[in-house]
């Protein structure tokens, strides 16, 4: 999946815990550990907003897009 969630860097710089995070969240850390692990289909704007109050940061220093690089077939070979 293109989009990566950084909360582990995040909760690092800030030396909080999945436990505590949670808690101020809101959410259960068995929701924060589907989002660490990238296997989040969706986050409420409601959700984001509150995991942006609890950081102090903005959206984009949790969320970020890297782009899929295409399949590697080999080599091309010429016409």
């Amino acid at each position: 999946m293109p989009i990566i969630v950084d909360l582990d860097v995040q909760l690092a710089r800030r030396r909080m815990s999945v436990g505590e995070f949670a808690e101020a969240v809101g959410i259960t850390p068995a929701n924060i550990a589907v989002l660490k692990n990238g296997r989040a289909k969706a986050v409420r704007f409601t959700t984001l907003d509150a995991i942006c109050r609890v950081l102090e940061c903005q959206p984009g220093d949790v969320l970020r897009w890297v782009p899929e690089t295409p399949p590697n077939d080999g080599p091309a070979t010429p016409s």
